[in-house]
């Protein structure tokens, strides 16, 4: 079993507080860099999510 299959059998359940957490952390690493890697964090979150099984769209477009 890989260590996503682990992580999802244990937030099984629990997805829309994972998300929650993904939002703050990320958020949380945009302020303490301000910003500067805005756009990778963004992409990382979705990913995330997407494994997650968010069908959720993001609140703000992707920058290019």
């Amino acid at each position: 079993m890989s260590m996503l299959d682990k992580l999802k059998s244990m937030l099984k359940g629990h997805e829309d507080t994972a998300r929650q957490g993904v939002e703050k952390a990320g958020d949380a690493f945009d302020a303490k860099t301000g910003n500067k890697y805005q756009s990778q964090v963004d992409m990382a979150q979705q990913k995330i999510n997407e494994q997650l099984g968010s069908d959720k769209p993001q609140d703000t477009p992707p920058q290019s």
